[in-house]
């Protein structure tokens, strides 16, 4: 079914622009607004928390990291219990982005789904949430049992 790869291919290089232009209206850069959302919910996790939550890599989240820290929306602080752990905690002004960033990435789903009824937009997350569900069962598969091939 390549015709389902191409077009949700497509739609998610779509909505991430959309997504992207509106981040960068409170000066974040791509994906920074994922590690501030788990941050919201979880404050002080440590990188390797927060790749496993958005599913990058650890270096990929320090990388981030390092430069939300220098634009005073993070601050890192060791573990009280183990001080080979790193926490990341928000700073009064990356708590200040959730109201305004969860507002944009509201509005972008209400106008890219306004064509869609309510039955329409319930069918599409149910449908998403088990392609998602699939998609992450097969990477987390061993090679040669249906997972990823590298």
């Amino acid at each position: 079914m390549p015709e389902f790869l191409d077009l949700h291919g497509r739609t998610s290089k779509a909505l991430r622009a959309l997504a992207d232009t509106a981040m960068r209206r409170h000066g974040l850069h791509v994906g920074q607004n994922h590690l501030l959302a788990v941050l919201w919910e979880r404050d002080g996790s440590t990188p390797g928390e927060i790749a496993a939550a958005l599913n990058v890599t650890t270096p990929t989240v320090v990388k981030m990291a390092d430069r939300m820290t220098a634009a005073g929306l993070l601050g890192r602080r060791r573990d009280d219990r183990d001080n080979r752990l790193v926490r990341l905690w928000l700073t009064d002004a990356g708590r200040a982005l959730r109201m305004p960033v969860e507002a944009e990435r509201r509005s972008i789903e209400e106008k890219v789904t306004a064509d869609l009824t309510a039955a329409e937009r319930e069918v599409l997350l149910g449908a998403l949430a088990k392609v998602h569900r699939a998609a992450t069962e097969l990477l987390s598969a061993p090679a040669g049992e249906g997972g990823a091939t590298p």
